[in-house]
């Protein structure tokens, strides 16, 4: 997969999404040595300073590690966190606080191949793309990034997401109950663009977020988000979601 031009997602965070996708294909193991800043540079038409605020991001997200004079390696794998599944919209409620949802972006483009790995899809299939920034109490409290199939809920993106869960959407208007779901949370280091949307200063502590959801064994929904780590505590729960009859 090439750098796409068009896309509302920044140039370095593709570039991140591909370097990842490639350690994984590649089979790279742990310690691995990966390409220069000037190779990955001419490899997707970037400039050295795309590249290399690339490199920091996956650097202080742990992928990465750097040993001067020698280059840049493939870090050990974090230990990861089963969670639950659990929409913002239910979990704000149940807080106290009133959700709040702000369209950033929303489109149909082609599954990467990372993205089309972790819903068990062909690489390219059509996915809605909804990148949403989350309140609380009017208060910024995370970005979101879902990719949903299509096939699944061909007309998402005429709905209306203000004031309405997105997983009651699918309910409702397609039918799918969502019964499952795998999460995982790290830490991570807020980047400009997002740190701006969140309120936060330039390299603030996030809690990333990545989450699977299923309805009868299928994957329906990947989703990436971060979230405050400053102001928001998550916690989830792995029960059966209820349905909107009950």
């Amino acid at each position: 997969m090439a750098i796409d031009p068009t896309s509302p997602v920044p140039k370095y965070a593709q570039l991140r999404d591909l370097l990842l996708d490639w350690i994984v294909e590649a089979g790279l193991s742990v310690d691995a040595l990966v390409p220069s800043e000037r190779e990955l540079g001419v490899r997707y038409g970037l400039s050295r300073m795309t590249v290399r605020q690339t490199i920091d991001l996956l650097v202080a997200e742990g992928k990465l590690y750097r040993v001067p004079g020698k280059g840049t390696f493939v870090a050990r794998p974090k230990i990861e966190m089963a969670l639950a599944l659990a929409s913002f919209t239910e979990d704000m409620r149940a807080r106290g606080f009133t959700p709040g949802s702000r369209d950033l972006s929303r489109r149909i483009g082609p599954a990467s191949g990372g993205t089309a790995r972790m819903m068990g899809i062909p690489q390219g299939t059509p996915v809605h793309q909804i990148e949403r920034l989350r309140t609380a109490d009017g208060e910024p409290m995370a970005v979101e990034r879902s990719s949903i199939p299509v096939s699944i809920a061909p007309h998402l993106d005429t709905f209306s997401l203000s004031g309405r869960s997105l997983y009651s959407i699918l309910e409702e208007e397609f039918g799918i109950i969502l019964d499952s779901g795998e999460q995982t949370i790290e830490a991570g280091v807020c980047d400009p663009a997002d740190a701006k949307l969140l309120g936060l200063p330039l390299g603030s502590p996030v809690l990333s977020m990545q989450r699977r959801s299923f309805a009868k064994g299928r994957c329906v929904e990947l989703a990436r988000s971060l979230y405050r780590a400053d102001r928001y505590q998550l916690h989830s729960r792995l029960d059966p979601r209820r349905t909107a009859g009950s």
